[in-house]
């Protein structure tokens, strides 16, 4: 375990490109998207988690909290920094949607 309490074993294709992998530490497991969505045109089912999932999910626990006795500015401040992260992923992702290589390896 890394000190931060997590494990991760990542992996590339011969292109250097992502090709899944997991994290793990106590409680969790996450299994990364293995290749790209769009193989000659055609869309494949997703077959593990994105950043934006996990995003997402911490977002929704933090949340929460914040109905919760354990409401603080801490919180607040934790969930504007993983919006922004959120936001810059889902901006990330229409570029590439409207350069036409969203869901491949394409640069």
């Amino acid at each position: 375990m890394s000190a931060q309490g997590f494990k991760s074993e990542h992996f590339s294709d011969e292109n250097g490109n992502p090709a899944g992998g997991t994290t793990y530490g106590v409680g969790f497991t996450i299994g990364w998207q293995r290749g790209p969505l769009v193989v000659n045109g055609v869309c494949k089912s997703p077959n593990g988690a994105y950043v934006e999932d996990v995003l997402a999910a911490v977002i929704d626990r933090i949340e929460h909290y914040q109905e919760t006795q354990f409401k603080s500015a801490y919180n607040g401040s934790a969930l504007v920094a993983l919006r922004t992260a959120m936001s810059c992923l889902q901006n990330r992702t229409a570029d590439r949607a409207n350069r036409g290589v969203e869901g491949t390896h394409e640069v």
